[in-house]
């Protein structure tokens, strides 16, 4: 608890957000053709299945898909400036490497913006979070094959065409960074990881990038005014002791996940991720890099960096220390924090330094697009009768996590805004379960697919509501 209030930017961008593929349902409906999210149905860590399987959650998840307006209209009820969602590539181009889009697909995103639109509320728009058009991983092997580059271009050519006058902020891909443990989701790389090669992920990493750099030089060509983002999963790091083995354990895991920003940021790959490649015995040119690759790095860096956090790490070179539970950012725990349901540590004055690395490291616009935390709740009857939640637990979460920011943003640090992860229920990404829930709003869907999908405010629904209409004034509350 605080006696002093944040202060927030008049400007300052409260909202949440939310990915297509754990949201929209209606997996077979519109033209959409299958995307890898059709044969992962656990989650990242268990293995594909040969095609879709009837107890997938994604496939009518929430069925945001039919009830988009009735839930942008909850968002807008608890005051939202900004609304992150992303676009489904294979409700767009089914299989990915068509000639020509599908109408129907484009048509429902218009309806989306309507009702964005309706409320007053700023589109933050993901072009790929996690979803890959299934054609493109079997046959092409995803991201390791430089063809997907064209194939994403011509996609985010249509959007920026199609949506351009309506959209200021995009992300190009989600939790880029996540590629290195988790390829197909991030990579649709249908090669099993452990059968994948370090010349084939570092490939993958280079496509996505040149892509990612291409999308803003199309971008730039086609809605000037628009602004571009990149997005990583931001952990900190800590030495697990103050041992210089530690440190330097720390920095090289680091390392890892900052070298994906160095290049959307600076356009040059640092030299550490060089060195990387070199004791694996390859060259940029090993995965394909050309001089018209690297200009394009170069020249098109991104205009803001934006991010997700959810938990800090420790790393260590002198202890025999098991991997933290349930963190595909590897890592050992910090035996200083508490972890909550799943595992995940809770680190509030962590968020405070990532933003503090971020701003120092590229000085760049600052944007936190996920955070949250994912619990068990149990819907239970509220004072007025209405189901309801009593979530003080994920109250005080984001209230710490939030204190953080507007604590960075007193050090200096500029933030444009922070959209909470999974503003409304949705299948979690990392274990395709419903009650692992983040959300203001409570939706009756169940891990077995039972529930009516009604949709309930839980308590931190008004609680969020007056944070955004103090503007964080109410956290000193």
């Amino acid at each position: 608890m605080t006696t002093t209030a944040p202060t927030f930017p008049e400007t300052f961008l409260w909202g949440g957000a939310v990915a297509a593929n754990q949201v929209e349902g209606a997996y077979d409906e519109g033209g959409k053709g299958l995307s890898i999210q059709d044969v992962m149905p656990r989650g990242i860590m268990a293995p594909r299945t040969d095609a879709p399987t009837p107890d997938n959650l994604k496939h009518e998840a929430i069925d945001f898909y039919h009830r988009y307006a009735e839930d942008i209209a909850l968002l807008a009820e608890m005051g939202f400036k900004v609304f992150r969602f992303s676009i489904a590539w294979s409700r767009i181009f089914p299989l990915g490497d068509e000639a020509e889009p599908n109408e129907e697909g484009l048509a429902f995103y218009d309806r989306v913006l309507d009702e964005c639109e309706k409320h007053g509320i700023e589109p933050l728009v993901t072009i790929s979070h996690y979803e890959t058009p299934l054609h493109l991983a079997e046959t092409y092997d995803g991201w390791t094959d430089r063809r997907l580059i064209g194939f994403y271009e011509r996609y985010a050519r249509t959007l920026f065409e199609r949506y351009g006058s309506r959209v200021t902020y995009w992300l190009t891909f989600n939790e880029i960074n996540s590629v290195l443990h988790a390829p197909l989701m991030s990579g649709g790389i249908n090669t099993p990881k452990n059968e994948l090669s370090r010349k084939d992920l570092y490939t993958a990493i280079h496509n996505e990038l040149v892509a990612s750099a291409a999308a803003t030089r199309i971008a730039r060509e086609v809605v000037p005014e628009a602004l571009i983002g990149c997005m990583v999963i931001a952990t900190p790091i800590y030495p697990l002791t103050p041992d210089p083995r530690d440190v330097l354990a720390a920095m090289k895991a680091d390392h890892a996940n900052l070298a994906f920003s160095d290049v959307h940021v600076r356009g040059v790959y640092p030299g550490y991720f060089l060195r990387t490649l070199r004791e694996e015995g390859l060259e940029l040119s090993d995965l394909g890099a050309t001089e018209e690759d690297l200009a394009l790095l170069r020249e098109h860096t991104v205009d803001f960096v934006s991010f997700s956090y959810y938990m800090s790490v420790c790393e260590t070179a002198t202890q025999e220390v098991e991997a933290g539970e349930g963190n595909i950012m590897g890592g050992v725990p910090n035996p200083t924090l508490e972890a909550s349901q799943w595992g995940w540590q809770i680190d509030p004055v962590g968020l405070r330094v990532v933003l503090n690395q971020f701003w120092d490291r590229w000085n760049k616009p600052l944007f936190i697009v996920e955070n949250g935390l994912g619990a068990r709740d149990e819907l239970v009857t509220g004072p007025d009768g209405e189901p309801t939640v009593v979530d003080d637990y994920r109250i005080d979460y984001l209230r710490d996590h939030l204190i953080q920011v507007g604590e960075a943003i007193a050090d200096g640090v500029t933030v444009l805004g922070y959209t909470t992860w999974g503003c409304i229920d949705c299948v979690s990404a990392s274990t395709a379960q419903l009650s692992k829930r983040y959300g203001f709003i409570y939706v009756d869907r169940n891990d077995d697919g039972s529930g009516t999908l009604e949709r309930y405010r839980k308590k931190s629904f008004d609680w969020y509501k007056e944070v955004i209409a103090s503007n964080g004034a109410s956290l000193a509350d």
